[in-house]
C-alpha cells in the first residue's frame, strides 16, 4: 500500500507538470526544449523583473514628460510630472507602444505609433489624454512613420508606403481632423524619412537614405509637395545623420561624415549649400543632437569607443559651454523643453536600467525621473565592462568588451559566450545587460561583446570592410576573438558558446560552421541562414537598401558568392547543438530563415531547439515571451556550455 507521503509527492508532481505546461504562453511554438521546471522559474526569476524606461516627449506648457515603460506584459506610454514622481499609465494595449509625442505648444494630445505582433507596420493614432481615446489616422495597413509635428502643433508629417508596398512617400494630417490626411509628395525608395520642420513650417527638410555610407538632405515645399536637394549628388559619398533646421530657418545642424572618418556637427547655410563642420576637435562620432527653442544651446552626444559624453554648445560662437560629467554609459534621446531650459535624455550604464533624467542646461543640475526597477538585486555589485583591444587576422585592430564573473564566487578558467551584435552596422556598448546578468552572477559564465569590422562608432572606412564579396571578412574576426580567449587564463578555451541576433545571428550561424572544433554551441535568433532567400523574402521597402549592405542577388557572381558562404548550404559543418529563436511576423528576417536552417540540421540527424513566437516580430517583445525565450536559454548554456 502506498504510504501518504508518495500518494502526496505524486500530487505534487502532477500539479508541478500542469505548472510547467500552463507556463508556456499559448502562442508559442516549442519543439526540443525541455520542460520548465518550477525550480527553473525560482531560480531566474529576479533576473526577469528588470524594467527600464525610455523618454519619449515634454509636455509644452509644463515641466511634465511622456515616458514608455512596462508595467504589464508590453510597454506603454506613462506621464510623470516630476523628478521621481509616480509612472501613471496613459495607454493599456496587449501590444508594445512604440514612442508618442505630445502636440507642441498645447500638449492638447498625444500622436503615438504602434504595430500587430511585431510586424513593424505601424499606425500612427491620436490619442486624448483627459478620455484615453486614440483615433486612427493613417490606413491601417501600411507602413508609417516618421511623426514630426510643425512647430505649432497644426500639422504632423510623415512617410506611409500605402501607395504601392515599397516606397515612402511623404504625407500630411491634421490630427486633429483625421480626414485632412493627404498625400504631401511621391518618392522612390524605402529609405526616405522626416527630419524636422522649418520655424515657419512652409518647408519639411527630409532624408533619402540608400546605404549607411550614403544619404541626401532635401528640402519639401508644405503647399506644392515640390522637392529641393539640398545636399549634392555625385564625387564624395556623404552620409548624413541627423538634421533639424536653426532657429533662425536660414541654416540647417547636421551630422554628416563629409571630408572626415567620423560623424561630426555640421552647419550648411540654404542659400548658399555651403557646409561648415562644427565639432572637427572631436575625432567620434556625434551620434544625436537637439538645439533649444531659443537657439542658444546645443547639446550633443559623442560616442567615445562606445562612451557616451555630453558636450553643450553654443551655436552662435561655436564654443563649448560647461557640461556635467555623467556616468560611464550611452546616452539617447536627447530633446530640450520648450523653456530651452531643461534637456531631456534617455541614460544606460553597466549597472543602471536604461531610465530618465534631465538637466538644467543653465545651473547644471542633473535630475532622475525615474528609477526603474531590477528584480530587487543589488545592481552596485554587477560586473562593469572591460575595454580590450585586439588583432584580426589581416593585422585590422578590433575591440570588445568584456564582462567577468567574481572569481571569488566562479574561482579557476571560465566558460564564456560570446555576443555579436546585429545590424550589421551596430555597435555593442557599454549599456545595462538587463536578464544577462544571471549569466555572470549565477552561471559564472564571462561575456565578451566585440565589434568586429562592419560595426559603427569607428569609422565609415571600418564601417565598410565587411560588406559585398568581403562578408566572411567579420566572420574570421571571430576567430581573432576566440584566440584572445584562449590566452586569457581567466577564460576557458574548451567552454566557448557564441550568441547572435539578426545579422548577428547569421555571424552565430557562420562561426558554428566555421569553428566548429572550438564551440560548444550557438544561439541564433531571428538570423539569416541564406542572403538569397533572405532578400527574396523580405519587406519590399527593405529590399533595395539591403543590397547595397549584403550584395544584390541578381548579379551572378554575386549570386555564386551567397551561394557559397550560406550557412543554410554549409549545415554539414555545423556539428554542434544550435538554438534558434523566430518571430513569425518577422518583417525583416522572414520566419523561412529559421524554418529551413532547422529542417536541415534536423535532416541530418543534428542538435537543433526551436522557439518560434505567432505574436511576436524581430525579436520578443512580449515579457511572457522573452521570459520564456531566456529560460530556454539558461536551460540551454547549463547543458551544453557550463557542464
Amino acid at each position: 500500500m502506498k504510504s501518504v507521503l508518495t500518494i502526496l509527492a505524486g500530487a505534487g508532481l502532477l500539479f508541478s507538470l500542469r505548472l510547467v505546461a500552463a507556463e508556456v504562453p499559448e502562442n508559442l511554438v516549442v519543439e526540443g526544449i525541455p520542460a520548465h521546471t518550477p525550480e527553473l522559474r525560482a531560480d531566474v526569476g529576479r533576473y526577469l523583473e528588470f524594467r527600464s524606461a525610455a523618454f519619449c516627449s515634454w509636455h509644452p506648457l509644463r515641466r511634465e514628460l511622456l515616458i514608455n515603460t512596462r508595467f504589464a506584459d508590453a510597454a506603454q506610454l506613462h506621464l510623470v510630472k516630476f523628478p521621481g514622481g509616480a509612472r501613471t499609465q496613459l495607454t493599456f494595449s496587449p501590444e508594445p507602444v512604440a514612442g508618442g509625442s505630445f502636440q507642441p505648444r498645447e500638449g492638447r494630445c498625444i500622436v503615438l505609433a504602434q504595430d500587430k505582433g511585431g510586424s513593424e507596420f505601424y499606425q500612427l493614432y491620436r490619442f486624448d489624454p483627459d478620455t484615453a481615446q486614440a483615433t486612427l489616422l493613417t490606413d491601417g495597413k501600411s507602413r508609417n512613420g516618421g511623426g514630426h509635428w510643425s512647430r505649432d502643433g497644426r500639422w504632423l508629417a510623415y512617410t506611409s508606403t500605402r501607395r504601392n508596398g515599397k516606397d515612402t512617400d511623404f504625407y500630411l494630417v491634421n490630427p486633429a481632423d483625421p480626414k485632412s490626411d493627404r498625400l504631401l509628395a511621391q518618392v522612390n525608395g524605402g529609405g526616405w524619412g522626416v527630419c524636422d520642420f522649418s520655424p515657419a513650417g512652409a518647408t519639411l527638410l527630409v532624408i533619402e537614405e540608400l546605404s549607411i555610407n550614403e544619404s541626401y538632405l532635401h528640402l519639401v515645399d508644405v503647399k506644392t509637395g515640390a522637392l529641393q536637394p539640398l545636399t549634392p549628388r555625385g564625387g564624395e559619398k556623404v552620409s548624413y545623420g541627423e538634421a533639424q533646421f536653426a532657429a533662425d530657418g536660414q541654416s540647417v545642424f547636421v551630422t554628416s561624415d563629409r571630408g572626415s572618418e567620423f560623424q561630426r556637427l555640421a552647419r550648411i547655410k540654404l542659400a548658399s549649400g555651403k557646409e561648415t563642420p562644427v565639432t572637427a576637435n572631436i575625432p567620434w562620432d556625434i551620434e544625436g543632437f537637439d538645439l533649444a527653442r531659443d537657439g542658444k544651446t546645443l547639446a550633443f552626444v559623442a560616442n567615445e569607443d562606445g562612451v557616451s559624453r555630453l558636450h553643450l554648445l553654443d551655436p552662435q560662437t561655436g564654443k563649448e559651454r560647461p557640461a556635467p560629467v555623467l556616468p560611464l554609459g550611452v546616452i539617447s534621446g536627447l530633446k530640450f523643453h520648450e523653456n530651452s531650459r531643461d534637456l531631456a535624455f534617455t541614460m544606460s550604464s553597466a549597472r543602471s536600467p536604461s531610465d530618465v533624467f534631465s538637466l538644467d542646461v543653465q545651473s547644471g543640475r542633473v535630475e532622475r525621473w525615474t528609477a526603474s526597477e531590477s528584480g530587487g538585486l543589488n545592481t552596485a555589485t554587477f560586473s562593469e565592462p572591460e575595454l580590450v583591444k585586439l588583432k584580426s587576422f589581416d593585422g585590422l585592430g578590433l575591440s570588445a568588451f568584456v564582462y567577468r564573473p567574481d572569481p571569488a564566487r566562479f574561482p579557476g578558467p571560465r566558460p564564456a559566450l560570446v555576443i555579436i551584435h546585429g545590424g550589421p552596422e551596430a555597435q555593442s556598448r557599454p549599456q545595462f545587460l538587463g536578464r544577462s546578468n544571471y549569466l555572470l552572477n549565477e552561471l559564472g559564465v564571462a561575456l565578451i561583446v566585440p565589434n568586429v569590422r562592419g560595426s559603427a562608432g569607428y569609422g565609415k572606412t571600418f564601417l565598410t570592410l565587411d560588406n559585398g564579396f568581403k562578408r566572411e571578412d567579420s566572420v574570421k574576426d571571430i576567430g581573432a576573438v576566440l584566440d584572445w580567449i584562449a590566452r586569457d587564463s581567466r577564460l576557458d578555451a574548451a567552454r566557448i558558446a557564441v550568441y547572435g541576433g539578426s545579422y548577428g545571428g547569421y555571424m552565430s550561424l557562420a562561426c558554428m560552421e566555421h569553428f566548429a572544433d572550438r564551440l560548444r554551441c550557438g544561439v541564433d535568433v531571428v538570423g539569416i541562414s541564406h542572403f538569397v532567400t533572405f532578400l527574396k523574402n523580405t519587406q519590399d521597402y527593405r529590399r533595395d537598401l539591403r543590397r547595397v549592405e549584403y550584395g544584390d542577388e541578381r548579379d551572378d557572381q554575386m549570386r555564386a558568392f551567397q551561394e557559397k558562404i550560406a550557412p543554410l548550404n554549409n549545415v554539414a559543418r555545423i556539428t554542434k547543438p544550435l538554438f534558434v529563436v523566430q518571430g513569425q511576423n518577422d518583417p525583416r528576417v522572414p520566419v523561412t530563415e529559421a524554418e529551413q536552417m532547422v529542417k536541415a540540421i534536423r535532416d541530418r540527424g543534428g542538435a537543433v531547439w526551436y522557439l518560434m513566437a505567432k505574436d511576436e516580430g524581430h525579436g520578443f517583445a512580449k515579457k511572457k515571451n522573452a521570459d520564456f525565450q531566456f529560460a530556454s536559454m539558461i536551460l540551454f548554456f547549463r547543458e551544453f556550455l557550463v557542464k
